[in-house]
């Protein structure tokens, strides 16, 4: 089997690195990194140095290129690229898959499936999310500063069946991995969490713990949290009785002085992932006629 991971930082780079330890140079299965600039000749030359709380290792894969084509067709492609850039990965990936490629992507969000299915030619998109804190330290080399490094994916349809070997691979290789038969639930649970988190933090420029505590914010907090919980449940996701406590709750777990990983962009100033944690829910909920207040009042301001 050939296996291309799309994003080498600090979640491909985690995932890639166990794929690569297990398999690459072994002729079983091919493994092949895709990435750029000094990440990519830092791998090239000295291999892909993996730092968690538990080992150190370093692993080569068999292919490391900028340049999809060069791979020919692959049989599992793995996408972990930061939201924004997906359409762009997807491009230039979609000369390399074929009807019988699974595609998993494991990046925030829960519509990445059908941005891929909008690019990419027929193949099998699967939907997935992650929980692991990664982070390219520097050229070539990942850290992991936290979560627990669990993988869940699976098919939007149901029929898990058939991805048993895929989910065989992942966990020979040690990777925490779940093949979920409710994707869309696991996906639309972390969102929960999330996307209003992500907005809060952003637009009042408060850590987790400011939010929690600061009056304002707790309830514009909670007001995105209601608003997103009915454009899940009016799109038929079977979402828990109590998602909204539960969703407030997985914050309270945080170190106060977090910072969400969108508000750490926005201060520096670049790309972020506003469209996907945010302009999403505008979008979707105008399409289904819900209004979205708290929603929309974050997205104009940061906007």
């Amino acid at each position: 089997m050939k296996i291309a991971v799309m994003g080498i930082g600090g979640i491909g780079g985690f995932l890639g690195g166990k794929l690569a330890r297990k398999y690459a140079g072994h002729g079983k299965h091919e493994v092949c990194f895709i990435c750029r600039g000094n990440h990519l000749e830092k791998i090239k030359k000295d291999g892909l140095k993996i730092i968690t709380p538990e080992e150190e290792f370093t692993v080569r894969p068999d292919v490391a290129t900028a340049d999809p084509d060069d791979l020919g067709k692959v049989d599992l492609l793995l996408f972990a690229v930061k939201g924004y850039g997906l359409k762009e990965a997807a491009r230039m990936a979609s000369y390399i898959v074929t009807e019988k490629t699974v595609v998993i992507p494991f990046l925030n969000g829960v519509n990445n499936s059908q941005v891929l299915e909008g690019v990419l030619p027929k193949c099998r998109v699967m939907n997935g999310c992650v929980y692991i804190s990664a982070r390219i330290e520097k050229p070539g080399v990942v850290r992991q500063v936290g979560g627990a490094g669990k993988f869940v994916w699976g098919p939007e349809n149901g029929g898990v069946d058939l991805y048993e070997p895929m989910q065989k691979l992942f966990t020979e290789a040690g990777v925490n991995s779940v093949l979920s038969d409710n994707i869309t639930l696991d996906a639309w649970k972390k969102f929960m969490f999330m996307s209003p988190y992500a907005g809060v933090t952003s637009v009042m420029a408060q850590t987790f713990g400011e939010v929690l505590s600061d009056e304002k914010s707790f309830e514009l907090l909670g007001n995105m949290i209601s608003e997103l919980e009915e454009v899940g449940r009016t799109l038929g996701v079977q979402l828990p009785s109590g998602i909204v406590r539960d969703s407030i709750n997985v914050g309270k777990n945080f170190p106060p002085q977090t910072k969400s990983s969108m508000q750490l962009d926005v201060e520096k100033g670049g790309n972020n992932e506003l469209e996907l944690f945010i302009g999403y829910v505008v979008k979707k909920a105008a399409e289904l006629g819900i209004s979205v207040p708290a929603y929309e009042e974050v997205y104009k301001a940061l906007k």
